[in-house]
């Protein structure tokens, strides 16, 4: 984790004092492994003294963080991921944190509800679970979701900290940009996370809770991952999650009964479709597919014809595991659908087919206990044991993602020359507000000067547009050498100079009152 510099330690303080005030909703997803999702809210019923108390709260934070303000700005707002993927933990504590997507906006609010998030976002899939956000200090950011990660699963935030990885700045938007581009993937270029990523924006626009920097670095994200795919070859060849299942199961099965082995997939969601697509593409002719409804089972055999599909419902399950050799999993299941005891039940298979039945489960949370494989005749893999399918192409992988990254850099430095060049607005605002004043001010000592009895109509709107038109012509200069696109970098650097030169000629202090109005819009919310 990168040190931030030392912040107003009794303004955060305060501040937290006043947030505790407020109401507080208890987390619902608290939740183990293969448990049920429990949610709650508490009540809080607060009288007249209560807000009295709450009210003076919130001044007393403001107040004391206008004391130490020039501490707490050496820490400023950064853009941050904290997660953890495939790569850093295990699927039995991805699980865990798992957030089903109907839940995103319910966790972003949560999110932003802590004393130093401003904006957040979830990217949860089957190989990861990344929370990006923006954050008023880097060091109390990160603790308060590290906190709301380790509430969330149950998991201590000390044996968290050991899987979890945690980017700053650039080194942040450019994972991001990598997870789009599928350089982050188990399988490299795979094209289902960019989908994910497009659903991320999706949903926040349906909800509203995507801020504006998170949102912009979101679509850039898509951007960048679109120009990967377009100008290399990464996904030339590229597998998705459901094509290495097929592909590590017909690696596990011997090779002359591959084709014969008796196929059957529980769940017809967008993985159950690809694990089907990539089964003929081996040259299987059957699959039984189990599904709570028969309407996605229909869809896929009209989409698919060179493949016998037969449906059986979900109550029918155990009867249809019986009769397979090779049983996918691919459902949003929080409970686990095949335990140990299901498994010692089932009926052996044929020493042809190697005499043990594969369960292969690529869902998160997982639908097979790992317990299985502890059953004679039985082997669970998951999505962690994909890799050792992709690690046979790992030469070429490395020599994609070089291509990709010089796109990726590109992309990198536009998303950031945008987010410099948001810096300006607030001196655009704090300056016209100062010139007004002053035009304001001076403008009515002239009218008294003159006499209300001496100015009709016509003549009072005439001095006034005199005055407008000198202010606008006086800051015409100086507001379009603080105007920029953020397309040209050295256009960029000479605007944030203007900027800082504005500040310190005019005392605007803008990147303090941006602060003050930032916190004192936290401390608002909590009291809403």
């Amino acid at each position: 984790m990168m040190a931030g510099a030392t912040s107003a330690t009794a303004a955060a303080g305060a501040f937290a004092a006043a947030k505790a005030r407020g109401p507080a909703a208890a987390c619902p997803w608290l939740v183990a492994a293969g448990g049920r999702r429990r949610s709650g809210v508490v009540r809080c019923d607060a009288g007249g003294d209560a807000q009295a108390a709450s009210k003076a709260a919130s001044i007393t934070a403001l107040e004391q963080f206008k004391i130490s303000a020039d501490r707490y700005m050496k820490e400023k707002s950064s853009i941050a991921v904290i997660g953890l993927s495939v790569h850093t933990a295990p699927v039995e504590m991805r699980e865990k944190l798992a957030v089903a997507e109907e839940l995103w906006p319910r966790a972003i609010s949560e999110l932003t509800s802590l004393n130093h998030i401003e904006e957040a976002a979830v990217l949860s899939t089957c190989n990861r679970m990344e929370i990006y956000v923006v954050a008023l200090s880097w060091n109390r950011g990160i603790r308060e979701v590290v906190d709301w990660m380790s509430k969330k699963s149950g998991i201590p935030a000390s044996e968290l900290r050991e899987h979890l990885f945690m980017l700053r700045d650039s080194d942040a938007t450019r994972h991001l940009f990598e997870v789009s581009a599928g350089l982050d993937s188990l399988v490299l270029g795979e094209g289902q996370i960019l989908a994910q990523v497009k659903q991320v924006v999706r949903n926040g626009q349906n909800s509203g809770g995507l801020g504006k920097n998170i949102d912009r670095m979101f679509k850039d994200a898509i951007t960048a991952g679109k120009r990967v795919r377009c100008e290399t070859n990464i996904s030339a060849g590229a597998v998705s999650v459901s094509s290495a299942a097929v592909e590590l199961a017909m690696m596990k099965l011997p090779k002359s009964e591959c084709l014969s082995a008796r196929m059957l997939l529980i769940g017809a969601g967008k993985m159950g479709k690809l694990v089907v697509k990539h089964l003929i593409a081996k040259g299987c002719k059957k699959v039984v597919v189990v599904n709570r409804s028969v309407e996605r089972v229909d869809a896929i055999r009209e989409e698919m014809k060179d493949i016998e599909i037969v449906y059986r419902p979900l109550t029918e399950m155990y009867e249809a595991a019986a009769d397979a050799d090779v049983v996918f999993t691919s459902t949003a299941s929080e409970s686990l659908l095949f335990t140990k005891e299901h498994a010692e039940v089932l009926p052996p298979i044929s020493l042809a087919m190697g005499g043990v039945r594969l369960f292969v489960d690529i869902s998160v949370p997982r639908n097979v206990g790992a317990c299985l494989s502890e059953v004679e005749h039985a082997r669970v893999y998951n999505v962690d044991d994909l890799k050792e399918v992709v690690e046979a192409n790992k030469e070429d992988r490395v020599r994609k993602a070089m291509e990709a990254q010089t796109i990726i850099t590109q992309e990198l430095k536009r998303f950031e020359a945008w987010r410099d060049s948001l810096e300006t607005v607030p001196t655009i605002k704090k300056l016209r507000s100062y010139a007004d004043r002053i035009r304001a001010s001076e403008l009515e000592k002239c009218l008294q000067k003159i006499g209300e009895d001496n100015l009709n109509k016509k003549m009072r709107r005439s001095i006034e547009e005199l005055s407008t038109g000198i202010v606008n012509k006086l800051l015409h200069g100086p507001l379009q050498h603080l105007r920029c696109d953020g397309s040209d970098s050295r256009t960029l650097d000479e605007t944030l100079e203007n900027m800082h030169a504005l500040n310190r000629m005019f005392s605007l202090d803008t990147e303090k009152a941006v602060l003050e109005q930032k916190i004192k819009a936290k401390v608002e919310k909590t009291q809403s």
